[in-house]
């Protein structure tokens, strides 16, 4: 307080040059309506900048909620999808479909390994359980292999031991998907029949004969086939629809008749 009434002794003259001007631009502000304007946009324009970085900031620490929003509602359309695919396919109204979507975020990805592995901050007490399969919003991902309480652990298709039951979009051919290379973006079509020729850009889907995914679900397109030397199966080279370095988000699939389809098996096994 002391130093301020110094410099004001020490600076009178200049301090009262200050009120006087500031005293005159008020009144000269209030007397045109030009004026008036001009200092009303200028100061609307200094809160709406200021706004407008704050609503930029709160957006940037809102966005994992806006993607878990955004996830929720895929899932919802998922399940809905589903159930109306049954409806439309077998003429009646069940009140479940045959699968159920359940979100859930990717904690850790490896994607260098001969036997890479994800986790998913989604476990038991979620619902989850081994041989559920994994899929993004794009493709296809894993399978699950392990699962506590609220975690579960992924066989990821950049796998050694992943071998995906497949079938060829276009022609419905049974084939097999398998990862055998150093990019993770490539895996391979394997078993393919003689007869069947391929061509870039054939898309590879789920062919259904496994509890783990529905079938029609995408694997990925053809990138470049290679006939057999020997008249044997053939092999192409395919991009996984799935872009493994960009997971973030996934689902889970859960095949509510997985028990009833199991039980008819084993009847069938005894007999």
């Amino acid at each position: 307080m002391r130093t301020l009434v110094a410099f004001l002794r020490k600076h009178h003259f200049f301090a009262l040059f200050l009120l006087l001007e500031a005293i005159a631009f008020s009144m000269l502000v209030n007397s045109y309506s030009y004026q008036r304007t001009v200092s009303f946009n200028a100061a609307n324009d200094l809160t709406g900048g200021v706004l407008n970085a704050f609503a930029n900031i709160t957006d940037y620490f809102t966005l994992r909620k806006q993607n878990e929003e955004l996830q929720d509602e895929n899932t919802f359309l998922h399940n809905q999808l589903q159930y109306y695919s049954l409806k439309i396919n077998t003429r009646q109204t069940y009140g479940d479909s045959l699968f159920r979507y359940i979100p859930a975020r990717v904690i850790r990805n490896t994607m260098h390994a001969a036997n890479n592995f994800m986790v998913l901050d989604k476990g038991r007490l979620q619902g989850i359980e081994k041989e559920m399969g994994v899929i993004s919003s794009k493709g296809i991902a894993g399978i699950v292999i392990g699962v506590s309480a609220h975690y579960s652990l992924v066989m990821s298709l950049l796998n050694d031991n992943a071998k995906i039951s497949a079938r060829i979009k276009k022609n419905n051919q049974l084939v097999n998907v398998v990862w055998n290379e150093i990019d993770p973006g490539y895996g391979q079509v394997v078993d393919i029949p003689a007869h069947i020729q391929l061509n870039a850009g054939d898309t590879i889907v789920t062919s259904g004969n496994s509890f783990i995914f529905p079938a029609g679900l995408v694997v990925g397109t053809v990138l470049s086939y290679h006939p057999s030397k020997n008249q044997g199966l053939n092999t192409a080279r395919l991009t996984y629809a799935t872009d493994f370095n960009g997971l973030h988000h996934v689902y889970l699939i859960q095949n509510l008749r997985k028990q009833e389809e199991l039980k008819l098996l084993e009847g069938a096994d005894h007999e």
